[in-house]
This record gives C-alpha cells, structure tokens and sequence, in this order.
C-alpha cells in the first residue's frame, strides 16, 4: 500500500479511536502490547475489539463507554485493539479468546486473561443499544 493511503487511513480512523481513549480505554496497537498485556493482566479487563463499520461507531463504541460510566460494578480494566488497522494486534488478541470466531466490533469480558464473557458482532448489529448496553452491565455485575 502506498504511504499516502496508509496516512489517510491513519487520519480517518483516528475519531474512532479517541471516542474509546478519551473514555479511559487504553489502546493496544502491537502485538507485542496486546502479548505483555495479557500475560501481566490481574483482574477484569473489558477488550473492545474496535472496527470502522457503522455499527461500531452506532453501537458497540457507545454501548461500551456508555456501560463502563453507568455501572455500579466496572472491570478494572478497559483496553482497545483496532480490527482493519491494527492488524498484528488484533490478531494476537483473538488468540486469547479461545474457541471464539473472529468478530468486530465485538467486546470481551475477562478475568486475568480468560474470557467469561463475549459479545460478537452480531448481537450488536441491528440491536438497540440499551440491549447492548445492559448486555455488559450484567456482565460486569456476575464477574466485576
């Protein structure tokens, strides 16, 4: 690919990105990251497998922010990885969600670095994000 579609790319995705920063997720965009990361994490951690499509920019990024700032009980600890940009990351993330299809956006909850909770691309597409929304809030009450 051609330096200049790799910067406008960079520069497209970069309101997709900081809508999660901004909210206090920490992005993950190596391989490298993603692996000291999860082999160092203690606790839970929300993963938003991040995405350019629009029911990531309707749903799963709202739903995700939006639950972590209204709930009673929240994961420790909130990380992104972009699908489509970060390609390595995001690849390494996925093998730690172990027996799951690839799906983005999607979100995982975990404990240290197991999956106890995921929600793949097609429970958020189509769906109401009040349904999204209450779908990780009863995640974070049974494991935060």
């Amino acid at each position: 690919m051609s330096m200049a579609y790799e910067e406008y790319m960079r520069q497209m995705v970069l309101p997709m990105r900081q809508e999660l920063t901004q909210a206090g997720f920490q992005e993950l965009p190596t391989a490298e990251e993603v692996e000291n990361f999860m082999e160092n994490v203690k606790g839970t951690s929300l993963v938003v497998v991040n995405s350019v499509c629009g029911c990531a920019a309707g749903l799963a990024r709202p739903a995700a922010t939006q639950a972590v700032l209204n709930s009673d009980k929240k994961p420790e600890h909130l990380v992104t990885v972009f699908a489509g940009q970060d390609k390595d990351a995001t690849a390494k993330m996925r093998e730690y969600f172990e027996g799951i299809e690839p799906s983005s956006p999607s979100m995982a909850l975990l404990k240290d670095n197991k999956v106890v909770h995921f929600i793949p691309r097609h429970d958020i597409e189509g769906m109401p994000l009040e349904v999204i929304m209450e779908n990780l809030k009863s995640a974070f009450e049974a494991n935060c």
